[in-house]
C-alpha cells in the first residue's frame, strides 16, 4: 500500500486530479438541469423536485461531517488494512458511480428519485472526502502537492464545461421534447465518472502507518464505553462551533456562502429563464452555460492576481462583473431584439469570467484561516475548518434549491407545460435577478471589510513565530496588534494562552484597522 519513495509525476498528478471531473461535473449537471428535467418531463411539481435535492443534500451534509473522521480511523479495520483507509472508498465507489444514470430515468415515482439521488450524494461524499486527503498521504513536498492540486483544478473546470456542453449537444440532436437526451447524458457521465474514480484509485497511494497508529492497533482491543462515545461526539461539535469565533473565518464563510448560494440561484433558474422568459431553446441555454470553458485561462490569471491584489479586490471584481451581466440579461428580457442570441452569448462569456474568479478565490483564501486560529487556540485545526465549510455549503445548497422550488410553485408554475402563466414567468425572472444579485451584494458587503491578504498574513504569521520563539507580548508593534485583533476578533492581551477556553472574543471590531 505504501509508496513512500515514489515521485509525483505529471501522469500521476493527472490520474489523481481526474476524479474532479466527477466533483466539478456531476453537480453542475444536477444544478443546471435536474429541476428542469423533473418538472418538464417527469411531471413532478417544483416543490417535489426541489425537496428531492434538499433532503438528499442535508443528509449528505451530515454524512460529510463524519466521513473524514471515519476514514482517519479506517486503518483499524480489516478492509482498511488490506485496501487502504482512503483508497478503499475509491475502489468501491468507482462502480457505484453508475447510480448517477438512474437519476435521469423518466416515468418513475417521487420515492424512486429521492432514493436514487440520496444514494448518489452519499456515494459522492464517500469518494470525494477520502480522495481530497490523498495529496497529504502521497507526499510532504510542497511543489508536489501543488502539482496535484493544479491538475485537480484543471479537471474540475473541465468537468464544469463538459457538464454544460454535452447536454446542449444531446438536446439539439434529440430535440427539445425528448427525455432520452437527459438519460443518455446521464449514462455518458456515469461511465465517465466510474472510469475517472477507478484511474485515481489505480495511480494513487498512501503513506505508511505512523508509530502512533501502530501502537493504537495493538491496543485496539480496549473497548470504549458508550459514555465515552457520547463525550467524544459532544466535544467534536463544540470544536465545530468554536471555529466561528474566528472573525476572519466568519467573514470568509459569509462571503463563501452568500456568493456560492447566489451562483446556485443563477444555475438553478437559468434554464427556466431562457426557455420561459426569453423564449429560446434549452439547447441554447446549454450552450450559454458551456461558456464556462473560459474558466480554464481565467484560473491561471486569477492565481497571479490574488498574489498581487489580494482576495478582497478579486471578490469585488467577480461580484461587479456578475451583477453587470445580470443587468445586461435584464435589459435583454425587458427589451427583446433580433440579435438576442449573440447578446446572450457575449453576456454568458463575461459572466463566466466573474463566476470563475468567484469560485477560485475562497478556496485559495481558506488555507490561511487555520493560521489565524493558531493564535487563538495554539492548535492546527485544518480539518475542522474544512468540515464546517463543507457542511455549511451543502446545507445552503439544499435550502436554496428548496426555496426555488417553493417559489416556482407559489408563482403558479405548471409542471410539464411548454407555456407558463405570467405569474410564473415573473417569479422566474425575480428569482434570477433579485435572488442572485441580493446574495452577491451581501457577499460584496463582507468582502469590502475582509482584510486577510498577503501583507496582513505575513504580519500575522511573523507575530506567531515571534511568540513561539519566546517573544514578549508587550513588545508587539501597534500595526501588528491591529492586524492580529482585526483578523482574530480578540483583544491582543487575551491571545496566545495555552488554555484557549479562558479567552473571549472582542465585543466589537478593533478600532485601528490595517490597510487592505
Amino acid at each position: 500500500m505504501s509508496r513512500a519513495n515514489r515521485k509525483i509525476t505529471i501522469p500521476v498528478s493527472i490520474g489523481y486530479g481526474i476524479t474532479d471531473i466527477m466533483g466539478g461535473g456531476a453537480f453542475t449537471v444536477i444544478g443546471a438541469w435536474l429541476l428542469f428535467f423533473y418538472t418538464t418531463f417527469v411531471g413532478l411539481s417544483p416543490v417535489e423536485a426541489a425537496s428531492i435535492v434538499a433532503i438528499a443534500r442535508i443528509v449528505d451534509a451530515i454524512v460529510s461531517l463524519f466521513m473524514g473522521s471515519f476514514t482517519d480511523h479506517f486503518y483499524k479495520h480489516y478492509l482498511g488494512k488490506k485496501f487502504g483507509r482512503r483508497r478503499f472508498f475509491l475502489l468501491i465507489g468507482a462502480p457505484l458511480m453508475l447510480v448517477y444514470a438512474l437519476l435521469w430515468l423518466n416515468g418513475m415515482s417521487f420515492m424512486f428519485y429521492l432514493t436514487v439521488y440520496l444514494a448518489f450524494e452519499i456515494i459522492a461524499a464517500m469518494v470525494l472526502i477520502p480522495w481530497e486527503t490523498l495529496p497529504s498521504e502521497m507526499t510532504r513536498d510542497f511543489n508536489s502537492r501543488t502539482k496535484l492540486s493544479t491538475c485537480r483544478m484543471f479537471f474540475s473546470a473541465t468537468g464544469t464545461f463538459l457538464a454544460t456542453f454535452i447536454p446542449g449537444l444531446l438536446i439539439s440532436y434529440f430535440g427539445e421534447n425528448d427525455a432520452n437526451a437527459y438519460l443518455i447524458n446521464g449514462m455518458v457521465f456515469a461511465v465517465l465518472f466510474m472510469v475517472c474514480v477507478f484511474i485515481s484509485w489505480k495511480v494513487t497511494w498512501e503513506r505508511d502507518l505512523t508509530p502512533e497508529m501502530l501502537a493504537e492497533l495493538e491496543n485496539s482491543g480496549n473497548e470504549i464505553s458508550a459514555v465515552g462515545n457520547v463525550t467524544t461526539l459532544v466535544n467534536l461539535f463544540k470544536d465545530y462551533f468554536s471555529t466561528l469565533k474566528v472573525r476572519a473565518f466568519r467573514k470568509h464563510l459569509a462571503i463563501y456562502l452568500c456568493s456560492f448560494t447566489g451562483k446556485d440561484f443563477y444555475n438553478t433558474v437559468f434554464v427556466f429563464f431562457c426557455v420561459y422568459c426569453l423564449n429560446v431553446s434549452s439547447a441554447l441555454a446549454g450552450t450559454l452555460l458551456s461558456m464556462s470553458i473560459v474558466g480554464l485561462p481565467v484560473t491561471l490569471i486569477a492565481g497571479v492576481a490574488i498574489i498581487k491584489y489580494g482576495p478582497s479586490r478579486l471578490y469585488i471584481f467577480a461580484y461587479s462583473v456578475m451583477m453587470l451581466c445580470l443587468l445586461g440579461l435584464l435589459m435583454v428580457y425587458l427589451f427583446p431584439t433580433d440579435n438576442k442570441a449573440m447578446l446572450l452569448i457575449a453576456l454568458a462569456v463575461v459572466y463566466q469570467v466573474g463566476r470563475c474568479v468567484l469560485e477560485f478565490t475562497p478556496w485559495n483564501v481558506f488555507p490561511f484561516i487555520p493560521d489565524i486560529d493558531e493564535m487563538i487556540t495554539r492548535q492546527r485545526r485544518e480539518g475542522l475548518f474544512a468540515a464546517v465549510m463543507t457542511f455549511s455549503r451543502k446545507t445552503t445548497v439544499a435550502i436554496a434549491t428548496f426555496i426555488v422550488g417553493v417559489l416556482l410553485q407559489v408563482g403558479g408554475f405548471v409542471k410539464g407545460s411548454q407555456v407558463q402563466p405570467e405569474s410564473a414567468i415573473n417569479m422566474i425572472a425575480g428569482l434570477l435577478f433579485v435572488g442572485t444579485a441580493g446574495l452577491l451584494l451581501l457577499a460584496l458587503w463582507q468582502a469590502l471589510t475582509f482584510r486577510l491578504n498577503k501583507r496582513t498574513h505575513k504580519i500575522f504569521v511573523d507575530e506567531v513565530e515571534r511568540l513561539k520563539t519566546g517573544g514578549e507580548k508587550r513588545d508587539v508593534q501597534p500595526e501588528t496588534k491591529a492586524v492580529v485583533e482585526d483578523l482574530t476578533g480578540y483583544h491582543y492581551d487575551k491571545l496566545w494562552f495555552s488554555d484557549s477556553a479562558n479567552i473571549a472574543p472582542t465585543e466589537k471590531p478593533a478600532t485601528s484597522q490595517p490597510g487592505a
